[in-house]
């Protein structure tokens, strides 16, 4: 079974109450239960992780080494000026897919600069909550790609 962890970075625990007009209602746990689901039907094992802490968010991406085969990462704000994280996701050598749940590059000019997308193997943004389930079947076709 492919293995996938989820990681989501700072403030993203505050989906459903803050900047709707950009991040929508749903709620995180709303948006994991949706991939959980979603993967079970795909045959993808998910994790969860959401930090608002660099430190820990690194912390999980180097034990991802040898354990997970992907990672479904939005780094939050850290996607902007984290080189700790961007050499944490080169470091680890598991493919990761950067998700933005909002069009980073229709926002304000500073958020139009990802840092980590370099080092990932692909980048969604602007789909919302959908940005996560298009990153599973991105996993899905790597791995029948590689058969």
């Amino acid at each position: 079974m492919i293995k996938v962890l989820v990681i989501n970075g700072p403030n993203l625990n505050m989906l459903g109450i803050r900047e709707k007009e950009h991040y929508g209602t749903e709620t995180l746990e709303d948006i994991e239960a949706k991939i959980a689901n979603k993967a079970k039907e795909m045959g993808i094992e998910t994790d969860f992780m959401q930090s608002n802490h660099e430190g820990a968010i690194i912390d999980k991406i180097h034990e991802a080494r040898g354990k997970y085969d992907y990672i479904i990462i939005n780094p939050g704000a850290y996607t902007h000026y984290s080189i700790a994280i961007r050499d944490a996701i080169k470091a680890a050598e598991v493919p990761a897919i950067e998700v933005h749940l909002s069009n980073i590059h229709a926002r304000e000019e500073f958020r139009s600069k990802s840092i980590t997308a370099p080092v990932c193997i692909g980048q969604i943004s602007g789909f919302g909550s959908m940005g996560y389930i298009m990153a599973l079947h991105a996993v899905k076709g790597l791995e029948a790609e590689a058969k």
